[in-house]
C-alpha cells in the first residue's frame, strides 16, 4: 500500500473521529450546530440527542476499523471495502440529505479509493 494512500485513509480515519466528537460529545455546541445545520435547540432535545449519541458511536467505529486495517492488518483490501462503505453511505446521505454530503463526507474516502487502486 503507498504511502499516500496510507496518508489518505489516516485523513480519513481522522475526519470521522472528528464527526463522532461533534456527535457523541459535543452534541449542543455552536459547532455541531453549524456543521448539521440544526439549531441548538433541536440539538438538545432528548431524542436528538441520543440520535447523535448512537451515530458518533458508529462513525467512532469505523475511525478504529480504518486504523486496524492500516496499522494492524495492514490490509488494501480491507481499506477498499471500507472507503467502499463509506462512499456509498455518503451517495446514500447526498441523494436523501444534502448533495454536499458526497463531497463532504465522501470526499476523502474517494480520494483514498482511487489512490488504493492505483
Amino acid at each position: 500500500m503507498s504511502i499516500i494512500t496510507e496518508i489518505l485513509a489516516v485523513f480519513v480515519a481522522l475526519e470521522f473521529f472528528y464527526i463522532m466528537y461533534l456527535e457523541t460529545f459535543a452534541t449542543t455546541s455552536d459547532k455541531t450546530s453549524q456543521v448539521f445545520k440544526m439549531s441548538k435547540e433541536e440539538l438538545s432535545r432528548d431524542s436528538v440527542k441520543t440520535l447523535f449519541k448512537n451515530q458518533g458511536v458508529y462513525n467512532g467505529l469505523i475511525s478504529i476499523l480504518i486504523l486496524l486495517a492500516l496499522f494492524v492488518f495492514t490490509s488494501k483490501i480491507a481499506i477498499m471495502i471500507l472507503m467502499g462503505y463509506i462512499i456509498l453511505v455518503a451517495l446514500y446521505g447526498a441523494f436523501t440529505s444534502n448533495p454536499k454530503i458526497l463531497l463532504m463526507q465522501g470526499g476523502l474516502a474517494i480520494l483514498t479509493l482511487i489512490s488504493a487502486l492505483f
